[in-house]
């Protein structure tokens, strides 16, 4: 099996070059993380500017579904590019019209009445989840949770919470946001037992916030990562979401899914939240639609879409030459890569279990499908987090040419190209336990 080859110090000189330029002429306000300078990448392989090969283990963040360069999306994308670049929104064109179908037909629903509004970004498609919600609804509040992250312009960052420096020096944002713990799996909101802690959040929500803060009538929508990204790739308790539609509906609150990172295949289904037989109102996607070109959207059923003409729109929406990247990759997504995204991470999460009984440090391991993360502890009994041994491991990963990041206050994630094999999962696997046994060494001393 093919492995990384590291032929010197990281960064190499080359990188090391570029890297200063780009300290000098680039914003310093980019999340970075290990010295990675691209030269280029073919599938689950990146290569450095110096010649270093490294098994890509985050695909640009979950963007890049269908690996680096999948030859049948370069073809599509170069079959549009000899008839246009880009239409502006004001006209029409087929690839958007054949994208917006083939979203509509992927929604979980009830029914078959969905439409679609075309965004660049994951932040442009919470954007407009938020603005048709309250337009639809004529209410103004809305509800997000805890260690949440729906991006960084102002109404996006209205609904995150997952780290201050998002929001430092930013405020006032969109007024009109509570926020509630989230229903985490690993860590029960309001330490109840599992069993119990759905019903504590939800009778918090109902007695605490709608009947001292906010009236119910007044909420708008709930604003819910199925899997928390950005905040730790934490998993929620199984009955929360299916209990809070039921919430949802007793009082007329729409639910906004955010499936940015966690949708579109990676978990071994289109969507995250089908894991937990929810239906939400609206949905926002970006990330891995279009195998690394700028595309999003925000799909919502259709009796909500009752904002007019100009009410909402941007330039660039459902441009020709990412919509033909995206049709195709949501062709291969369908074809086999979510089940394959299904079977390799089974795979993966046992693999990592099993590492998980020599580290005392793996709190937790946990994920759906292709969408894995590892929660460091100082011990697993008090669950401190243990964000020093994270970051190290990320370090050490890099060293030996494994491409990962960290999220949440302690965790790291895998979100590895959808056509990651199990042969690259042992692999990964293999140099993780060099790295964690590294930390250890590092860290001890």
């Amino acid at each position: 099996m093919e492995r990384p080859e590291i032929k010197m110090p990281l960064p190499g000189p080359k990188a090391e070059k570029l890297l200063k330029e780009h300290r000098r002429y680039i914003s310093p306000s980019y999340p970075k993380g290990p010295d990675l300078v691209f030269e280029r990448a073919k599938g689950v392989w990146i290569w450095d500017v110096d010649g270093n090969k490294f098994l890509d283990m985050l695909a640009g963040v979950a963007v890049n579904s269908t690996g680096h360069l999948h030859p049948e999306v370069v073809k599509a994308i170069e079959d549009v590019l000899k008839r246009f670049l880009h239409v502006s929104t004001d006209f029409y064109h087929e690839l958007e019209i054949k994208l917006a179908k083939k979203l509509a037909e992927i929604f979980p629903r009830e029914g078959d009445n969905q439409m679609v509004f075309f965004t660049n970004s994951g932040t442009e498609s919470t954007e407009a989840a938020l603005k048709l919600a309250r337009h639809h609804t004529g209410r103004q509040y809305f509800i997000a949770f805890e260690g949440s992250f729906h991006g960084r312009t102002f109404g996006s960052l209205s609904v995150t919470s997952s780290k201050n420096v998002h929001r430092h020096r930013f405020l006032p944002l969109v007024p009109g946001v509570f926020f509630v713990p989230y229903p985490n799996s690993y860590r029960p909101p309001f330490n109840a037992p599992p069993e119990k802690a759905s019903d504590e959040l939800l009778d918090y929500i109902e007695n605490v916030i709608f009947d001292r803060i906010v009236h119910p009538e007044d909420v708008a929508a709930f604003v819910i990562e199925p899997i928390q990204g950005e905040g730790g790739y934490v998993l929620p308790l199984p009955d929360f979401f299916p209990k809070l539609r039921k919430l949802a509906n007793r009082y007329g609150i729409l639910i906004i899914d955010d499936e940015v990172q966690a949708g579109l295949g990676r978990t071994g289904r289109w969507f995250a939240i089908e894991h937990w037989n929810t239906v939400p109102d609206i949905i926002g996607v970006a990330k891995g639609i279009a195998s690394g070109l700028p595309m999003g959207a925000m799909i919502s059923k259709a009796e909500l879409m009752t904002w007019p003409q100009g009410a909402h729109a941007n330039t660039f929406g459902g441009n020709p030459v990412a919509a033909a990247s995206a049709l195709k990759t949501l062709q291969l997504i369908e074809e086999n890569l979510m089940e394959n995204a299904a079977v390799v991470g089974e795979y993966f999460l046992n693999r990592l279990k099993e590492l998980q009984v020599e580290y005392e440090e793996m709190g937790d391991v946990r994920g759906k499908g292709l969408m894995i993360g590892i929660e460091f502890v100082k011990d697993r009994e008090s669950k401190e987090p243990y964000p020093e041994f994270r970051d190290r491991v990320v370090i050490e990963l890099y060293r030996r040419g494994v491409v990962s990041l960290g999220c949440g206050p302690a965790s790291l994630r895998f979100s590895p190209p959808l056509i990651i094999r199990k042969e690259h999962v042992d692999v990964a696997v293999e140099i993780l336990q060099e790295a964690l046994k590294a930390t250890r060494e590092v860290l001890s001393n």
